[in-house]
């Protein structure tokens, strides 16, 4: 056998492994878990950190506002440093809407050691904690919730004895970039960290999306949340991390009416959200770095490149184990094309985003390299390293 054979066969033999191995990542069935309504609701107080948000305030906040929910609840939005006025309009949407209680806070600067999100929800749980609520929601400013969202998340929490529900959201996906890009975003994070997994009791394997995190008050104050987690730029898997680190219980699942409206019309927008962050998953690690884009390689790029190599050279071994492997792929990908309403055709195409990952994974490690961090709005969070240890 050739050398390139056995590549491909390595290639096969791992995607075989991702189908059978890997908790059944590509299947999209893990939705919220048993609801028992509890015979009296729980108070929930809802923290929302937002910084220059007045482009999707309009289509999210009032979502929050009309939550219906049986118990006491109140929404607390913290204006981030915003340029756009993004805390008057909040109050204005309040006022036109009605509802829940929209309280505003204004944290001011995050101090060193801080990311800016992870300190504007600080602040809004120290304002919640005037209310002694036994849930807080913390979900993003982008994010539109169904009328019963609130009260869904409480159940399941109360059903399941979980400390965290989280929900991904259902991204937006209506650009041409957005419809090939954002369904592999989730289908990827659910490799990484396979939902099936972070829901097992005893399972080392934690995540959340910090879209929509229910969290129980009182493993917030035993996890030390959000302080415990103030550097991370990776704020949701960090909190998920810590709460089973102090022996709770965490559940992650995909949204049915919970989406976000922020909108990636262009690949650059993409680029950015992805890139600013993929290196700070790698731990800053090039050897890490090294596997991964090795790793990629193997997996996503490896199967196309056998077949059209195969078919060019004459070998169909090479071409028939590459067809196998990319087919398998594309199979795997499918359910998560049906999640987001879109047509199948884009599942062989799965390694040309794979390869385009590859490089917003290559590019946010030169960008660390020069020493520009992981920068979101106008905010720039240094090496981890370089992050002082407040104690």
């Amino acid at each position: 056998m050739s050398a390139f054979l056995w590549i491909t066969v390595a290639s096969l033999a791992a995607w075989c492994w991702l189908l059978l191995c890997q908790g059944f990542f590509w299947r999209t069935d893990v939705r919220l878990p048993r609801r028992r309504e509890p015979d009296a609701w729980p108070s929930v107080c809802v923290v929302v950190p937002a910084r220059d948000e007045a482009a999707v305030l309009p289509a999210s906040l009032p979502s929050l506002l009309a939550q219906e929910y049986p118990g006491r609840a109140e929404v607390f939005l913290v204006d981030d440093g915003s340029t756009d006025g993004t805390g008057e309009l909040a109050r204005a949407l309040s006022e036109r809407h009605g509802g829940l209680p929209l309280t505003l806070g204004t944290p001011g600067e995050p101090p060193a050691g801080w990311t800016g999100k992870l300190w504007a929800v600080r602040h809004g749980i120290a304002l919640a904690r005037a209310r002694d609520p036994e849930y807080l929601l913390l979900t993003d400013a982008d994010i539109a919730h169904a009328p019963d969202s609130l009260r869904e998340l409480v159940a399941a929490a109360h059903g399941g004895g979980f400390d965290v529900v989280s929900q991904m959201a259902r991204l937006r996906v209506e650009s041409r970039w957005e419809r090939l890009v954002v369904p592999a975003f989730v289908y990827f994070f659910a490799q990484l960290y396979p939902f099936r997994w972070i829901g097992r009791r005893g399972s080392r394997t934690a995540a959340a999306a910090g879209g929509c995190v229910l969290l129980r008050a009182g493993m917030a104050e035993t996890a030390r949340i959000p302080d415990a987690i103030r550097h991370a730029v990776i704020d949701d898997v960090a909190l998920a991390r810590a709460v089973k680190g102090a022996g709770g219980h965490v559940w992650l699942g995909l949204a049915d009416r919970v989406d976000s409206v922020r909108p990636y019309p262009r690949l650059h927008d993409l680029w950015r959200m992805v890139s600013r962050s993929a290196y700070a998953q790698l731990r800053h690690n090039p050897l890490l770095l090294l596997g991964t884009v090795a790793g990629l390689a193997l997996v996503y790029l490896v199967p196309p490149v056998a077949v059209a190599a195969g078919a060019a050279a004459g070998n169909a071994p090479v071409a028939v184990v590459g067809a196998l492997a990319w087919a398998v792929m594309a199979g795997t990908y499918a359910p998560m094309l049906r999640y987001y309403r879109q047509p199948l055709w884009p599942a062989p195409l799965l390694p040309y985003t794979a390869f385009l990952y590859l490089l917003m994974t290559v590019d946010s490690a030169v960008q660390h390299y020069r020493g520009r961090g992981a920068a979101w709005k106008g905010r720039t969070y240094a090496r981890p390293d370089a992050v002082p240890d407040e104690g």
